[in-house]
């Protein structure tokens, strides 16, 4: 059986493109020659299999009052168990987690993770090998974000609360045994600025197609 990659996340993970002349297919969604989960499969080669679960709008634990079932602790069970076995959990959330109607600092966020990831860990679906867990902290939204159709919504306060993810994520994989990547850095978009680029997907699996193999060996 091939080694099985799990790709949980929101849009940056679905691929959502807010600007289409970003976009090959001119579209509101990165193709497969772009997304970054599909880039990584590309660079792996066909002894992995990476699956993509990316819901736009999906938080760690937080439920949204506005959208039903976004939180992922609420589908973790499911989602692990309907694609065991899995040999790298990749879980990269956050963005949504600093909207202001969630009511949560950075440090909350950050306990969120670590409860999602312990309930990762809890799950029968790693056949006979320890959790394989790998946290992703997003780029941090851009304070531009303001000025855009979309800031409002997100609230006051997320850029700040996203600038300051990094550290309590790397805490939080400190804390739970799991592996911890920045992707500041990965480029965002200059229309919502809290979006991945085409070429942000890029630089992404390319630092994952660095990094997952190893993760593999363990």
């Amino acid at each position: 059986m091939k080694k099985h990659i799990l790709c949980l996340g929101d849009s940056n993970t679905h691929g959502y493109c807010a600007d289409p002349r970003d976009c090959a297919d001119g579209g509101n969604r990165f193709n497969e020659d772009e997304r970054w989960t599909c880039l990584l499969q590309k660079a792996l080669g066909d002894g992995v299999l990476v699956t993509e679960e990316g819901l736009s709008g999906r938080t760690t634990v937080f439920p949204d009052p506005l959208h039903e079932s976004m939180d992922a602790l609420c589908c973790t069970y499911a989602l692990l168990k309907s694609h065991e076995v899995i040999d790298l959990l990749i879980i990269m959330l956050g963005t949504n987690d600093t909207k202001e109607r969630l009511g949560a600092n950075a440090a909350c966020i950050g306990i969120g993770m670590e409860r999602l990831i312990r309930k990762a860990q809890s799950v029968d679906c790693w056949g006979d090998h320890a959790p394989n867990i790998l946290v992703i902290c997003p780029p941090p939204i851009s304070p531009k974000i303001m000025e855009t159709e979309c800031g409002e919504p997100m609230g006051k306060g997320c850029a700040e609360k996203s600038e300051a993810l990094a550290k309590y994520y790397e805490k939080t994989a400190k804390l739970t045994g799991s592996h911890f990547m920045d992707a500041r850095g990965c480029e965002f978009n200059q229309v919502d600025y809290m979006h991945l680029t085409r070429n942000g997907h890029a630089q992404l699996a390319e630092r994952l197609a660095v990094l997952v193999p190893e993760l593999l060996k363990k």
